[in-house]
Parts: C-alpha cells; structure tokens; sequence
C-alpha cells in the first residue's frame, strides 16, 4: 500500500511538471503536495496516520497537481461538464476548495482525538470547522499577496475567471467540505483511530 501511494504520488508530480501551462503557477500550486509529503515523511514514525487519511492526503495532492499542470481554470475534464451541468466557467478550483476543508477536517480530527485535545465530540466538531475555515482563509491572504507581488501574471494561480464572489465561494467551498468530512466519515475513522490504539 505504501508503495502504490508513493507511486501514484511520484508519477502524478512527474507528469504535472512536464510541460505545464506556466511554470511559476505549477511551482505554486503543487508546493503545498510537496510540503506535505515532506511532513508525513518526517512524523510517519512518530505519528503514524489511519489509512483514510493517507488515502485522502493523496487525493488532495493529486487534484493539486493537475490543477498546477492545466492551471485550475483551464482543466479540461471540468470544461467538458459545463454543458452537462450548465456552468460557465471552469469549476475545477471549487473542488480543490471543497478539498481543502475535506481533508483537513479529518487530519484536525485525527490531532485532537490522539493528543486528547477535546473530550466532547460537539466541542471538537466546532473546532475543526474552525481550524478549516481559517486554513481557507490564510489561503486567500497568500493568493491575495501573490496577486499583489505578481500583478497581471497572477491570473493563472488566482483562477477567479471574472467572477467577483470566488473567494467567497472559495471559503463556503472549504466549509462545506469540512462538514461533509465529517457527517460522512466520521464513524469509518473512529474504527480505524480504535485499531491504531489497539496496536498500541
């Protein structure tokens, strides 16, 4: 299993890097999969994660990097639903920011339940939609800043294709994600949490 994560993870980051759209972009936006992979590396003896959280720390970095090598306004899966479903615009980045509370939530859920940060469930659940919010918000200060550094050339990073509500969205995308997180997966990862306690 851990070799078919890394493979998928190698192969997805080789890809992305040839011949992306704009380089600066692609650095950008697959930063955040490289930094990660850095981290469970480092911790993977001292804080092992459950699977789910593997398997969903790989799908995040995987829509992060195809995002990074078509530019999230220009994936062409996502411009080939806009007839099915009517948009005008490419949505390919409401779903890295549906993700991007997804994820999160269950790694925030993880760290409080196995440091014992909060004993209530309804405490802890308020908390991690907290922490994801301001995950999303800290965000859209860095997209903000680099907007603000790069000017005109930020455009590809930014993604909001014209449309004066993305960042907005972006956050209700994030909130939204966090609490399907944890409406759906909650019970899957108290199993598989009471495992690694039990091998413990």
């Amino acid at each position: 299993m851990k070799y078919a994560w890394l493979a998928i993870f190698f192969l997805t980051l080789l890809w992305s890097g040839v011949h992306p759209y704009d380089y600066p972009t692609w650095a950008l936006e697959v930063a955040p999969a490289v930094i990660g992979f850095a981290l469970l590396a480092a911790t993977r003896h001292s804080f092992p994660l459950t699977p789910l959280l593997y398997a969903l720390i790989l799908v995040h970095c995987v829509v992060l990097m195809v995002g990074g090598h078509y530019t999230y306004a220009r994936v062409p899966l996502a411009d080939a639903l806009n007839p099915l479903f009517g948009w005008e615009r490419n949505n390919y980045d409401k779903l890295g920011h549906f993700l991007q509370g997804f994820v999160p939530a269950i790694l925030a859920r993880e760290i409080l339940i196995r440091k014992a940060v909060v004993a209530s469930a309804a405490w802890r659940n308020l908390f991690i939609v907290s922490v994801c919010l301001a995950f999303s918000a800290c965000y859209e200060l860095l997209e903000w800043a680099v907007a603000v550094i790069a000017g005109a050339s930020s455009e590809s990073f930014l993604a909001t294709q014209g449309y004066e509500w993305d960042t907005q969205s972006d956050m209700a995308m994030a909130l939204l994600g966090c609490i399907a997180a944890l409406l759906l997966l909650s019970a899957s990862h108290d199993r598989q949490l009471a495992r690694i306690g039990a091998a413990r």
